[in-house]
Formats: structure tokens, C-alpha cells, sequence
């Protein structure tokens, strides 16, 4: 049975102002300063609405949903500011990011809460109590104030959590969700207030008085068939007679090993002994079942309730530790161990099979001159060093323009293709990035040029091959719409031409004349020969 653990944050919007703008270092012990009330809105169809109140607010009588006006006129020196739903819900992801210590499966539980899948996480911590506790004191310590869950379903678990007291951390068994949320009140099934409203004129204040309830007599009580059935998914969700799907923001991970530290490592050496410890158990897991793994993510959990982490990835299937620690060595550095770590996470994704064989003790009693094993390693370290990107493949691709005949690929393990051979006729060695226009002095129709002027000198053609004539890719236009923008494409003809001091270039003429598709042809160098 799949347990799910809810963090309802009360009062999210303020205590992650409040964290924001907390000063870097704590002022010297003081008499603590009193708090004003203080209130966020935001904008309504009727104007600016609060949204939430601190305490000192909420004991002056302003609740959420009164507008501002009437609050300021109730407290004219209460203190407002508008909501940042942006940086609240930044704030909310990354959050959820540090519960992976928890749980690899975090989700969105509405704008101020987070649903965690536990299932086979509650023996990390010896019990789903003691997890639940453990999350509690990280959460209070941070300056969080919230309220915890745990049952069978994310509606049993959201309805507790909200239903429940500030301060308590109910459990519910699987199977016993009936008699668990029969006394929570009806806003804890995550209905809109225009349905809630309706229940109450019937006098429908508490879940369990739904269970008797005929469903076609509840159905004919609301005019909206909407409401209605939204009534009977969200009870039968709670209830676990209907599956409820659960999204989380990342995928598990497919292995993972993961070190608490009794005493918190204060020390880069400490961090990477713990990272080496993990990656020989990782390794040793991959072996075992005959995997490697193309990602990594080693995460680092500090006591003061912040969280590092780095990342690399290999080109092929890997599962040595000396070569993985060897790439995440160049990154290392980006783990300041701070106050203290308390918790050591190494994560493994994108797994596949290993390749099995021996390979060759030498190049010359190999097949091949390209040791795949060998290079893939090398485009690794170049990788954790310069960044994800920097080793790329050239690859051909069937395009009739030159510039486009080949494209860059991030190198993954791929061999190589053969020497590329010219589809239709020769190639220059170099060529550039863009086609650069020249001033063609002598023209001949049909024919190359007898001198013209590229980057400020003239040169004079001796001799010439060509043309080799490229047409437009029509499948890729279409026509009508660039006839009638005025951008039609033209036909190429390609040269190889020689000037008088011996030197070979590749230009080619964009357009015929007479072709009705503009004005007279342009020249452009394209390459150049050795």
C-alpha cells in the first residue's frame, strides 16, 4: 500500500517574506521587538483583497478575504504589501527539492503546501512517526509554520493535515480513512467555496455526514452537476474508492545510496570521503545488476536547513567509482560545507545495460583505430571540466545547401562516421560561417566571373570548374507565402575558381539571370581550398 505524507505551511506568503528578509547575521541579544500587524493582498474583480494576516492582524479581526480598504480603515496603521506569487512559488519548488531528503517523489499540494510519496521511506527514520517528527523539527527550525499528515491517499493525507490542529502530526493506517475524516470539517476535501457554501445552506458541515447520503439525492440538491460530482471525486479520492493521479516535479531516482552523518562534516575532506564511500556502494549496486548509469547528482544537506548539489554525466554507460570520482572532482568545489553537512546523497539516472567483452590489448590488434571506451572517458573529464556541451561530433546530414550538409551533435558515445565523401562534387576545407558577398567587376552569363573584389582586393580568375548548380529545398517554403513576402529562394551555381597568385576559392552565384525572381544575380565566397 503507497503512503503519502502533507505539509500544509499556514502561513507560506509570510514566513517566506519573513526568511527573505531576515538579516544575514542575528542581532545581539535584545529585547525581542513587538509585531505589527502586518497583511498581504492582492488583486480582485473587487479590488485589492487580503490574502494572508500575521497574528497581531488576525486578533484586530482582518481574515483573508476582506478588502484592503476595509482592513485599513478597521487598522490605519496596519503595514501591507503586495503578494509575489512568482517568488513564492520559487520558493515553494525549491523547498520541495530539499524534501528529497525525505522522499524522492515531492509534489504541488495547492499554493501553499507539498504531498510527499513515502512509501519505503519511513524505515530511513525507524518509523512513518519519527520521519514525520524529524520533518517537523526541520521545518520549525527554518521558521516554518505547518502542519503533517501521513495516510493512504493524497486526499486522506491533504485533509488531515488541514483538518487537523496546528501542532499535531496525525498517522492514519491504510484501510481506516472512513473513521479518520469523518469529523473533519468539509473544507479540508479541497472543494471551491461556491460548493462549500451549498453544502452548508444543506447543512453539510462535516466529511462523514457525506457517507450516508444517497449520491442521486446529493446530486439533485445542487443546480451545478459540476458541483456535484466534484463532491463525489474528492470524497471517493480521500476514501481510496477512486485513484487520484499524483504528478511529482522529478522523477525517482532509478539508484540511490545515501550517508547520514552522526557528526556534521565541517571540512571538504570529510565531503569527499562521504562521496567516495557512496559512490563505491552505488558502483557496487550498478555491478550487480549488470547497469551503468550516464547521470549522476551527489547532494549535500546542511544542518541549517540549506542544500548543495552537482551533477555530472558520462557519455556512456559508467559504473567505475575511480571514474566517476574523478569528474565530480573538478566540481567539488562548489560545495562549501558551511555550519555543517548532516546528509550525503548520491543519486544514479538514465541507466542501461553495460557492454560485455573484452577489448583489445593494443591499436594494432584491433578492428578499429577508434577505442570508443577510451574516448568517451576523455570526452567525460573535458566535459566536467569545461561544462556539458564543449566536446561535440560533426555529423552529415541530406541537405542540399553546403551549410547545411553537416551539423554539431553533443558527443555520446557515437562512433564516428568515415571520412565524409562530397555527395554530388568537391569540397573546400574551410568554410565560412556565412556566405560573405563580393563585387563581381567582370561578369560573363552562365558562366564564373573574371575578376571581382572580395574583403577590399582584387582578384583576378584564371582558372575555373563549374558550375555545379544546387536548387532550393521547395519542400521546406512555401511558395504562395514567400511570393508574396518577396523572399522566393533562387538557384546556386557553384565554382571553383583560381586567381593569379595560385589561390583556390569556392563562390557561387545566387540566382539566374532572367530567373524573374528579382534583380541581377549576387556574388558570394562560400570556401575556401588548400
Amino acid at each position: 500500500m503507497k503512503r503519502y505524507l502533507s505539509v500544509w505551511l499556514a502561513d507560506w506568503p509570510l514566513d517566506r517574506l519573513r526568511r527573505t528578509r531576515r538579516p544575514a547575521r542575528p542581532a545581539p541579544a535584545a529585547r525581542p521587538a513587538r509585531l505589527k500587524p502586518f497583511v498581504l493582498y492582492d488583486k480582485s474583480a473587487n479590488g485589492l483583497t487580503v490574502v494572508a494576516a500575521n497574528a497581531p492582524a488576525r486578533a484586530a479581526g482582518i481574515e483573508t478575504g476582506l478588502r484592503l480598504a476595509d482592513a485599513k480603515a478597521t487598522l490605519p496603521y496596519i503595514l501591507s504589501e503586495e503578494i509575489d506569487r512568482a517568488a513564492d512559488l520559487k520558493a515553494l519548488t525549491a523547498l520541495a527539492m530539499w524534501m528529497v531528503r525525505f522522499s524522492p517523489l515531492a509534489a504541488f499540494d495547492g499554493e501553499d503546501g507539498l504531498m510527499l510519496e513515502t512509501t519505503g521511506c519511513d524505515h530511513l527514520f525507524g518509523s512513518e512517526a519519527a520521519m514525520a517528527a524529524e520533518l517537523s523539527r526541520r521545518l520549525a527550525q527554518a521558521g516554518y509554520t505547518h502542519q503533517i499528515a501521513v495516510a493512504g491517499t493524497p486526499g486522506a493525507a491533504h485533509a488531515l493535515a488541514r483538518g487537523a490542529g496546528l501542532g499535531e502530526h496525525p498517522i492514519l493506517p491504510s484501510g481506516e480513512e472512513r473513521g479518520g475524516l469523518a469529523h473533519l470539517p468539509m473544507a479540508a476535501l479541497r472543494l471551491s467555496p461556491e460548493t462549500l457554501t451549498l453544502l452548508r445552506r444543506f447543512g453539510l458541515t462535516r466529511i462523514g455526514q457525506l457517507y450516508d447520503i444517497d449520491r442521486q439525492a446529493l446530486t439533485r440538491r445542487f443546480r451545478s452537476r459540476e458541483a456535484a460530482h466534484a463532491v463525489c471525486l474528492r470524497l471517493d479520492q480521500a476514501l481510496g474508492r477512486r485513484a487520484e493521479p499524483f504528478a511529482p516535479l522529478r522523477p525517482a531516482p532509478e539508484y540511490a545510496e545515501r550517508l547520514p552523518c552522526p557528526e556534521p562534516l565541517t571540512s571538504p575532506e570529510g565531503v569527499r570521503d562521504g562521496l567516495r564511500q557512496l559512490t563505491e556502494k552505488l558502483c557496487a549496486c550498478l555491478s550487480s545488476s549488470g547497469l551503468g548509469a550516464q547521470g549522476f547528482a551527489f547532494r549535500a544537506f546542511h544542518s541549517d536547513g540549506g542544500m548543495a548539489s552537482v551533477s555530472v554525466n558520462a557519455a556512456r554507460p559508467v559504473h567505475a567509482p575511480e571514474h566517476l570520482l574523478r569528474l565530480f572532482r573538478e566540481k567539488l568545489d562548489g560545495i562549501d560545507p558551511g555550519f555543517g553537512i548532516d546528509l550525503l546523497l548520491l543519486e544514479a539516472a538514465r541507466t542501461a545495460p553495460m557492454e560485455t567483452g573484452s577489448h583489445p590489448l593494443s591499436g594494432d590488434l584491433a578492428g578499429s583505430d577508434f577505442d570508443s571506451v577510451a574516448i568517451a572517458a576523455l570526452s567525460d573529464r573535458i566535459s566536467a571540466r569545461l561544462g556539458e556541451g564543449a566536446v561535440t561530433l560533426t555529423a552529415r546530414q541530406a541537405r542540399h545547401p553546403p551549410y547545411k550538409a553537416e551539423r554539431q551533435m553533443a558527443y555520446m558515445a557515437q562512433v564516428p562516421d568515415k571520412a565524409p565523401q562530397p555527395l554530388t562534387g568537391p569540397r573546400p576545407v574551410r568554410m565560412l560561417a556565412r556566405p560573405e558577398q563580393v563585387s563581381v567587376m567582370a561578369q560573363v552569363p552562365d558562366g564564373p566571373p573574371l575578376q571581382f573584389v572580395w574583403r577590399r582586393r582584387l582578384r583576378r580568375v584564371v582558372r575555373a570548374d563549374g558550375p555545379e548548380r544546387i536548387a532550393p529545398e521547395w519542400w521546406t517554403h512555401l511558395p504562395q507565402a514567400a511570393e508574396e513576402a518577396g523572399n522566393l529562394p533562387r538557384t546556386r551555381d557553384y565554382y571553383r575558381i583560381e586567381d593569379n597568385e595560385g589561390r583556390r576559392y569556392w563562390v557561387f552565384r545566387e540566382g539566374l539571370y532572367d530567373d524573374g525572381r528579382g534583380a541581377l544575380p549576387d556574388w558570394f565566397m562560400q570556401g575556401l581550398f588548400a
